[in-house]
């Protein structure tokens, strides 16, 4: 269990990384792709590109911490290390469903969510 559990904060921080490079590096070229034009004008990319890389360092600093937890060499520090910032993608996929959009539900909290129950089994 504990490397299917490694695994889950693999994939989770490699989402995040994504996130970064998407809203950081690409919001003009491929958010348009990712994220629909529906209902937003044609310029709403190109005004929000400061904002959108501010929300992608903050994914970064998800991912940095997803992936500081699986250096860790003491397997307790890990997992609670872990366990941190699953807790934080987790809350914030709760948010972002709440507020941006219910796919963000399945996309970001969820598979945070299958991460804590596998990290906290890990600590019984």
């Amino acid at each position: 269990m504990e490397i299917v559990a490694k695994i889950i904060v693999v994939l989770v921080a490699l989402e995040h990384l994504y996130i970064l490079w998407l809203e950081m590096f690409a919001w003009t070229t491929r958010g348009p792709k990712v994220f629909g034009t529906k209902g937003v004008s044609s310029t709403y990319f190109e005004e929000t590109k400061t904002l959108a890389a501010n929300q992608g360092l903050y994914n970064g600093f998800l991912a940095a911490g997803l992936i500081w937890s699986l250096a860790i060499g003491d397997n307790l520090w890990s997992t609670y290390v872990a366990l941190f910032f699953l807790g934080c993608v987790f809350v914030a996929g709760l948010y972002g469903a709440a507020t941006a959009s219910k796919r963000i539900l399945y996309v970001q909290a969820l598979p945070a969510l299958v991460g804590l129950v596998l990290n906290g089994l890990r600590l019984m």
